[in-house]
């Protein structure tokens, strides 16, 4: 089981940055992929990217390439959402969310955080 809670989400002006941090409770985090996904109002969620267990491996959607950062540290147990360059169709609801490697669905997921993104 893993226990997930997403922080860092606010209110910015375009162009802007922001670091979401997912800090996860429960064992052996270090062998959990992990990925962030957003929803916007009136929206389905969306997949934003992941990043392995080690982290030496991620992929991001393309709205999202060249602006966006997932990393982690199992030692922290926080995996990381680096977000610059912000634009207003940036705001939703983001979410974290793991799953083992052997598994084919996103089996936990935290509670959400907020940005909301100003032109």
């Amino acid at each position: 089981q893993l226990q997930l809670v997403e922080s860092g989400g606010g209110s910015v002006q375009t162009g802007d940055s922001l670091r979401l941090s997912c800090v996860a409770s429960g064992p052996k985090f270090s062998t959990y992929v992990m990925a962030w996904f957003r929803q916007a109002p009136e929206k389905e969620r969306a997949y934003i990217g992941r990043i392995n267990w080690s982290g030496s491996s991620t992929d991001y959607t393309d709205p999202v390439k060249g602006r966006f950062t997932i990393s982690r540290d199992n030692a922290m147990n926080t995996v990381y959402l680096q977000m610059n360059s912000l634009k207003p169709e940036d705001t939703a609801t983001y979410f974290c969310a793991g799953r083992t490697i052997h598994s084919p669905t996103w089996d936990y997921w935290g509670q959400g955080t907020q940005v909301t993104v100003s032109s």
